[in-house]
């Protein structure tokens, strides 16, 4: 970071006391510098990310980040605030704030001064070091890495004082294998920060435990750290679990982060070198099969930051006692390597449709709203313009509105072949897709919709799976994959859905389709009312992706009828409440609510707004018994007054951004309204009931801790 930060971004005395104005006081000396183009615009994206999830970290810390067209160059800022500004995490106030600013696109670049710096925060030395220098460049030179703190210097004393009792190679010194050795931290690059370079050697090069005249061989481990957003917990746990290797002395360890730029995999060698294991993540550990068979320490990223020594004392004393983790099935599915062991049919069948359905959810999006904006462009009769291959004029909006209707139109045409495909490849991995996808199309191409895709998905992995447990010849093993399992696979479900059973499932879909058309009065009420329920169960899980799914099959076709936009109106309009009435519940009675959860408020009106129904969570999350109620009750009377109001949409997604496409604007902003109403007033009677936390609204805490209170278990 030697170029990323100088003294003229750097203000020790910052008197900013919202995490707004800290980024604008800091962004300003970007503009100064020349390293931001325009200073609302890069705000309004810092501002957009931070809605996302808050960037306070635990130890006093915020790092207000983002990637933006109005930068120059990877940039960043550091500020100190004497009185603390909250940045949402959950043990209070930040007093060292430090903005990061990438340029639009610069991956690598944004995320190398994310994990250098998240690594860098674990150091003890380095905070207190900030918190009391009093000279901006000497803070600039800390944070580069120019100035060394006397913890550095401590730890060179101690590995000089280590490396011949322990016969360890210095950093300057060769490897047994005849190549640098690494150390801590030699031979990386601000470019390179996703993996510590492995400093273990083949278990041959390493004497026996207990070889008269020779050290003991040292315990190895091997760690994957990662997080939801694969950016500072990741690396701060990785950190922490290589300082607490150092500091036991008797101890290698190797990590490997699996963060947002990806991640190098460990060498196979070190991995089966290993004595013991540790994962501290809160994501599902990519291929944790390589794993397998060796002693495991499994945690959240947050034990692995916060007690890295307990972890390694456990793993030491798993593989004292001989427990190791069993050995991945050849030829686990997707679902079945990212899934809990014991798991029923029941749940693996919901997964193996959720697979589907997540692949499908972004060619929905991007083909509905193509269309929508055909229709915006050139009025509803554009369906019916000529193919745009044949006729388009470059001056014409018409032509241009024809191309975003047919462009979306073959976006839609792939929803049913990659809902098919999908859940064949999260059901038998990759050689489901061909047969999958085979079935999906033959599903469109029959009318049998979105039930057709559903089934043809399943019989594709079932077959694959039937033909996978044939015994093969070892002559013909090698071309199983590429050329007999896709041909009798697509053969067998081929047969199946044109002769067998795709008829039928037409049928099926018709019935079901002038059913919808033929919805009125009641029926559509009650049917408004179940999606609003659906919707908001699960604030964006499994059950809300049901009825999403089901609101956007509808309007998956050139033509959708009025029913099916009524129903897509209903889910879009319910999904927007849950968030939309925890931002009104925390406006009206913030006494009720946390610090953290006020401030996770204001991000909800944006998140609620744009039909993110994910950003009620935290709220979900800390209190379900009293928000998960006071959601569905508020997303079943939009639903219902969606549906009265006979308000349509063409669109999948937008939130309040595609009124413009909604049939009653007015009414339908007025059953969103009505929803928020009732959610917020429910939640704050719910909370009422309970009564203010003690502190809740002075003090910092974490939302989990208060919302519960002392009586009641973290579930209530």
């Amino acid at each position: 970071m030697s170029e990323m930060i100088t003294a003229d971004l750097v203000d020790l005395d910052l008197s900013a006391d919202t995490k707004e104005a800290a980024a604008r006081a800091l962004a300003e000396r970007m503009v100064a510098k020349g390293r931001v183009t325009d200073l609302d615009g890069f705000l309004a994206d810092v501002a957009a990310r931070e809605a996302q999830m808050p960037t306070g970290l635990d130890g006093g810390i915020g790092i207000p980040h983002c990637r933006s067209a109005h930068v120059t160059e990877p940039t960043l800022a550091f500020g100190r605030s004497a009185a603390g500004i909250d940045f949402g995490a959950p043990d209070g106030p930040a007093d060292l704030i430090f903005l990061i600013a990438a340029p639009a696109g610069a991956d690598d670049a944004h995320l190398t001064i994310l994990s250098s710096l998240a690594r860098q925060l674990m150091n003890a030395e380095f905070t207190t070091a900030l918190r009391a220098v009093d000279d901006a460049g000497r803070a600039a030179a800390l944070i580069r890495g120019d100035a060394r703190t006397d913890d550095d210097a401590r730890d060179d004393a101690r590995d000089d004082a280590r490396a011949p009792a322990e016969g360890k190679p210095t950093d300057s010194a060769a490897a047994p294998d005849g190549t640098a050795s690494s150390g801590a931290a030699a031979g990386s690059t601000p470019t390179e920060p996703t993996v510590t370079e492995p400093t273990v050697t083949a278990p041959t090069d390493t004497p026996p435990a207990g070889t008269a005249g020779e050290s003991p061989r040292p315990f190895r481990i091997v760690a994957v750290t990662s997080c939801p957003t694969g950016i500072a917990h990741t690396y701060m746990a990785a950190e922490s679990l290589e300082n607490a290797g150092r500091d036991a002395g008797d101890v290698e360890l190797v990590v490997e982060t699996q963060g947002s730029a990806g991640f190098t995999r460990l060498d196979p060698e070190v991995i089966a070198a290993a004595d013991g294991v540790i994962f501290a993540h809160d994501v599902s550990v990519r291929e944790k099969e390589r794993f397998a068979g060796k002693p495991t320490v499994d945690v959240g990223v947050k034990a692995g930051i916060n007690r890295p020594a307990e972890l390694i004392a456990e793993v030491r004393d798993k593989a004292a006692r001989g427990e190791v983790t069993a050995a991945a099935r050849p030829g686990s599915t997707p679902v079945e390597r990212g899934g809990e062991p014991g798991e029923g049919y029941g749940t693996k069948l919901r997964k193996w449709l959720m697979s589907g359905v997540s692949y499908m959810v972004p060619f929905v999006a991007a083909g509905g709203l193509l269309i929508a904006l055909g229709f915006a462009l050139g009025g509803y009769d554009i369906n019916e313009a000529e193919p745009v291959t044949e006729h388009f004029v470059w001056t014409q909006l018409d032509s241009w509105a024809a191309l975003l209707h047919q462009t979306g139109g073959v976006a839609f045409g792939f929803l049913i072949p990659v809902l098919a495909g999908y859940i064949a490849y999260g059901m038998a991995d990759r050689p489901g897709l061909v047969p999958g996808f085979v079935g999906g199309m033959i599903s469109s191409t029959i009318a049998a919709g979105f039930l057709g895709g559903l089934v043809a998905g399943l019989l594709a992995g079932a077959v694959v799976l039937a033909i996978q447990r044939i015994k093969i010849p070892p002559v013909l093993r090698g071309i199983m994959p590429v050329v007999v399992i896709p041909l009798i696979s697509s053969m067998v479900v081929g047969f199946l859905m044109f002769v067998v059973i795709g008829k039928p499932i037409a049928e099926v879909q018709k019935g079901l389709t002038d059913w919808l058309s033929g919805l009125s009065g009641t029926n559509a009420v009650l049917l408004g009312v179940l999606l609003g329920l659906m919707m908001c169960f699960d604030l964006g899980g499994p059950v809300n992706k049901v009825a999403y799914a089901f609101g956007t099959a509808g309007i998956a076709v050139q033509d959708p009828s009025d029913s099916a936009m009524m129903v897509m109106a209903a889910v879009m309009a319910a999904g927007m409440v849950p968030p939309l009435g925890m931002a009104l519940a925390t406006t009206v009675r913030r006494k009720l609510f946390t610090p953290t959860e006020r401030e996770n408020g204001k991000a909800a009106w944006v998140l609620g707004a744009s039909f993110i129904s994910e950003g009620a969570i935290p709220f979900g999350a800390a209190d379900p018994l009293r928000v998960i109620p006071a959601s569905m009750a508020g997303g079943a009377v939009t639903g219902a007054l969606t549906m009265a109001f006979g308000s349509t949409l063409r669109a999948p997604h937008g939130g309040v951004w595609v009124t413009f496409l909604i049939g009653s604007p007015f009414l339908y902003l007025l059953a969103i309204a009505a929803g928020t109403a009732v959610t917020a007033g429910l939640v704050i009677v719910l909370k009422s009931m309970r009564g203010p936390q003690p502190g809740a609204a002075t003090e910092p805490r974490s939302a989990s801790a208060t919302e519960t209170g002392a009586k009641e278990p973290v579930a209530a």
